[in-house]
């Protein structure tokens, strides 16, 4: 004979992805860092931060956001040494490590479900 607890299914396996909806959103938040620089990611991170069912793009969310003050911060310092004219060179370079890694970012999230830049000052958390 078989007891109720035999007959349920078990549980659903835990899983650190997020839905569809959020890996799309994920996607479009570190792409968007290219071209509005702090603000998407920002806002994502803002409005989704306190629920618990949008962990993973909350951390998506996060990761994108601090490599975009990691390159604002960049950008600042290419402006300071653009006196001295290394900062222009400096400045195009940074560009286009802004733009590939934030491509890099979308496909991974796209693909795999999490990135984490190479370089980024995690500030925050």
């Amino acid at each position: 004979m078989s007891t109720p607890s035999d007959q349920m299914p078990p549980p659903p396996p835990a899983t650190t992805e997020g839905s569809s909806d959020d890996r799309n959103l994920a996607m479009i938040t570190h792409l968007s860092g290219f071209l509005l620089s702090v603000i998407v990611p920002l806002i994502v991170w803002l409005v989704h931060k306190d629920r618990a069912d949008k962990a993973y793009l909350v951390r998506e969310a996060k990761e994108a956001l601090n490599f975009q003050i990691t390159v604002l911060i960049g950008y600042v310092v290419c402006g300071v040494l653009a006196v001295i004219l290394i900062g222009a060179l400096l400045g195009w370079l940074l560009w286009i490590a802004n733009l590939v890694l934030c491509i890099i970012a979308a496909v991974r999230v796209s693909s795999e479900g999490s990135y984490r830049y190479p370089f980024a000052l995690r500030l925050v958390s």
